[in-house]
């Protein structure tokens, strides 16, 4: 495949794999598609995005924002809040991400019977 400005995420060694990687993370997935909807709280991505520790919660929000995907803004109250929100570049992931999740929905009982036909003809 042909490299895009020096950046070749078949090479393990090149930074797009990383990116790459963050992008496919099923919690990275997950959270940019509730952010999609608009700024969010901490406490509302929690519920949101149902089965996430809070630790990874917290890991994936600042690999997001690291990546620059993502502003994290400390609202002053008392006790203080944290709005996350997508940036312009962050956003731009949605529809990508929106695609993978209606393809994911369009096609799950295929991948199901076929999960269970495999399983089925699978020597005991």
């Amino acid at each position: 495949m042909d490299e895009v400005l020096g950046f070749d995420p078949y090479n393990p060694d090149c930074p797009s794999r990383q990116l790459v990687d963050r992008i496919g993370d099923r919690w990275t997935i997950l959270v940019i598609g509730v952010l999609s909807d608009g700024p969010a709280r901490h406490g509302d991505l929690a519920r949101r995005v149902a089965g996430i520790s809070p630790k990874m919660l917290s890991q994936t929000l600042k690999g997001l924002e690291r990546d620059g995907l993502l502003t994290r803004t400390v609202q002053p109250t008392s006790p203080p809040h944290a709005i996350y929100e997508l940036t312009e570049r962050g956003a731009s992931l949605g529809p990508l991400l929106l695609a993978v999740e209606n393809w994911a929905r369009t096609h799950m009982q295929d991948v199901l019977d076929a999960r269970h036909a495999f399983d089925e003809a699978a020597p005991r």
